[in-house]
């Protein structure tokens, strides 16, 4: 049996990280909150992370700038992004920096895991679960 795949929620609405670290402890991950990027990059499980869920607009450190800050760190753990003011520029720009998912609150629970299901197989090299 493999270990269960550690999932990093990065979003600075406290319900937001509640619904969501519920929902995917209910499938079986493992799940760390974070209210800010900052909080996520002191985090000692940063390197563990199989997939991070991140809202688009946070102060100090967006989403955006998250990814882009992981990939120039070397790290190529998915990204699936979350918001609540859905931008076409924005999509494109989270799309094309390599993001798997955006998705715009309220979403549904089940859309969620299936771009969590193509981001963890992704990164497994396609293996299908």
């Amino acid at each position: 049996m493999s270990t269960p795949s550690l999932i990093s929620v990065v979003d600075d609405d406290g319900s937001v990280r509640a619904a969501i670290n519920n929902l995917l402890k209910s499938r079986g991950y493992i799940v760390h909150t974070f209210a800010s990027a900052e909080e996520f990059l002191r985090s000692p499980h940063l390197n563990e992370t199989s997939c991070v869920i991140a809202d688009i607009q946070m102060s100090v450190m967006s989403g955006l700038d998250l990814l882009t800050h992981m990939r120039a760190q070397g790290c190529g753990a998915p990204f699936i992004f979350i918001t609540a003011f859905p931008d076409d520029r924005v999509r494109s720009r989270a799309l094309s920096a390599g993001a798997i998912c955006f998705l715009t609150k309220p979403f549904v629970g089940r859309h969620l895991i299936k771009c969590l299901n193509t981001a963890l197989d992704e990164h497994r090299g396609g293996a299908s679960a």
